[in-house]
């Protein structure tokens, strides 16, 4: 569920300022009793890298030497080309640096060691500070976790629902999703859409997601408006308008979603078919949109009882992370939840999947596609485990961005891809690898598919290396960082980690994990599981092309 928001103006304090903080936030409520802050070298909300504030300022200096080295190193390249034209010199900072041609190589091979070296130095650095979590069960069994951080004057709430489509059975596929949009319809205290006015015309932002394991739900306010987002929350756990009209009203709509987002999009019907290709555990099996026939027959009766099992407090963790007293709000917290009851625990449910033995393939013929596609997915382990954590970084080697090997290899030097995705998702059971290529106009699908096979066997067979292993944990790294710099995001992760792998620690555990990966692990981790009998692969065709082939314009 897409909705459009924006934080208000003046809510978050520039993290890159070393002036001084002045009275600007007052209309926040903001105490400016702090004159002055300093910051060292980089200190965003409650995160700051690095504690080795001295050291990480002195890299800081390191970085422009290096990039000096590096400059040189590659004007002396261009001299190499060159010699004994006037490109042999090289002008820097004003003055003319004459240098042999012969020397070419060995200065950008020095430039290269000192850049790598200081990118070591720089990852040894790196500290994120751990989060101080206030970890609280109320007697209604609602999980509260709390984080203070002063350095702007908002806060997030993100109440995280242990429910997602592993959740719905056969025949009644789609609800999680379908709450996903009746939690806005109102509840006893609060008109429909009212919640959207409410938050927006206080400065906020708010959205809800769901996927296979969880639905979740955040807003960001300013700090004096900690009440509103807590009563809202509160509101509609405690009495949901549940009625004929609501349902109807928000069954079209996801229906309507699933035309734009699935039906109507080239490789729609590929994305869906892929997931139903490799998983036989129903929980896994099906999407998490529903089908058009499920999401039909879903009943008010069928809604209200799903509400009643799955939207309790002792199936949800509300994370609050922001400018707040943590007795105060843990009162509130009591206040406006405390007193909503408990239901049944929700039925558990198995994700284990059996072995299987054969690849499975399907091939679909799609108007919308203007070029074929290939689609692969391979079992790999649960979120939150070594191998989860091996097969992440593998997927930023294999073929996230232009330096990775898929990108170099079957893009760039045997132009057979004109694109190519890699990614690992996190589940609570038996987790995904995917990979999507398209080919080169020109190209046939069998061959694109004959060259990444030959790929993937050849970059099992030859392993990763360290250096692409250093750099896939840069790139976990920044990632993480950019979440960790904002309080919503903050808080949606201590949601996902506490409701998916019972952890909230996670937040403060989860580099440290990632960095433990090693080589052996990686590659381990391959070969168990980038087995092409356990594998599914779903090749997409445009319909023009399966016309003559199948008669007819989709096709299994």
């Amino acid at each position: 569920m897409e909705l459009p928001f924006r934080l208000a103006s003046n809510s978050r304090q520039s993290a890159a300022s070393h002036n001084q903080i002045t009275p600007k936030y007052d209309f926040f409520n903001r105490d400016p009793k702090v004159e002055s802050q300093k910051i060292n070298c980089l200190q965003i909300n409650s995160l700051q890298i690095s504690n080795q504030d001295t050291f990480s300022c002195f890299l800081g200096r390191v970085s422009t030497v290096l990039q000096f080295f590096v400059f040189l190193g590659f004007s002396s390249i261009r001299v190499a080309k060159y010699p004994g034209s006037r490109q042999n010199c090289a002008h820097l900072w004003g003055r003319n640096m004459r240098l042999k041609p012969e020397s070419a190589g060995k200065v950008f091979a020095f430039a290269v060691l000192l850049l790598g070296l200081g990118a070591a130095l720089a990852w040894a650095s790196v500290k994120v500070a751990n989060l101080d979590l206030h970890d609280v069960k109320l007697d209604n069994g609602l999980r509260v976790i709390m984080v203070v951080d002063h350095s702007a004057p908002v806060y997030s709430i993100d109440v995280c629902y242990n429910v997602g489509s592993r959740n719905e059975r056969p025949g009644r596929t789609g609800f999680a999703h379908l709450f996903e949009h009746m939690m806005f319809e109102g509840s006893a205290n609060v008109g429909k859409g009212e919640h959207f006015i409410l938050i927006m015309n206080n400065g906020g932002g708010m959205n809800g997601t769901t996927n296979n394991d969880r639905t979740t739900y955040f807003e960001e306010l300013p700090k004096n408006q900690l009440d509103l987002g807590l009563y809202l929350e509160a509101d509609r756990m405690r009495s949901l308008n549940i009625n004929k009209s609501n349902v109807d009203n928000q069954r079209n709509a996801v229906q309507e979603e699933r035309r734009q987002g699935i039906d109507n999009q080239p490789y729609g019907r590929a994305s869906l078919d892929l997931d139903s290709l490799s998983y036989d555990n129903f929980a896994y099996k099906h999407s998490v949109i529903g089908t058009m026939s499920d999401l039909n027959a879903a009943s008010v009766q069928d809604v209200a009882n799903f509400f009643k099992i799955y939207y309790a407090p002792n199936n949800a963790v509300l994370t609050l992370v922001g400018d707040f007293d943590p007795d105060q709000a843990l009162s509130k917290v009591k206040q406006y939840f405390g007193s909503i009851p408990r239901q049944p625990d929700p039925p558990p449910v198995v994700l284990d999947e059996e072995p299987h033995y054969g690849e499975r393939s399907e091939t679909i013929y799609d108007p919308l596609a203007r070029l074929p596609e290939i689609d692969i997915a391979y079992h790999v382990p649960p979120g939150d485990t070594a191998g989860n954590f091996a097969a992440q970084e593998l997927a930023i080697i294999w073929g996230q961005g232009e330096s990775s090997r898929f990108y170099q290899h079957l893009v760039k030097e045997k132009q057979l891809a004109s694109s190519v995705s890699v990614f690992a998702d996190d589940r609570i059971g038996p987790s995904q690898f995917y990979i999507s290529v398209n080919p080169r106009p020109g190209v046939k699908v069998e061959d694109l598919q004959r060259g990444l096979d030959d790929e993937i066997d050849g970059d099992i067979k030859s392993g990763v290396t360290a250096d692409e292993l250093a750099k896939a944990k840069t790139q976990m790294l920044r990632q993480f960082i950019d979440q960790r710099r904002s309080s919503l995001f903050t808080s949606i992760l201590i949601g996902d980690y506490t409701v998916k792998f019972h952890d909230p620690d996670l937040i403060n555990t989860i580099l440290d994990k990632e960095n433990a990966v090693t080589l052996d692990d990686i590659n381990a981790m391959t070969k168990k599981y980038f087995v092409r009998d356990q594998r599914a692969v779903v090749t997409t065709l445009p319909a023009a092309a399966g016309a003559s082939a199948a008669g007819k314009g989709a096709g299994r």
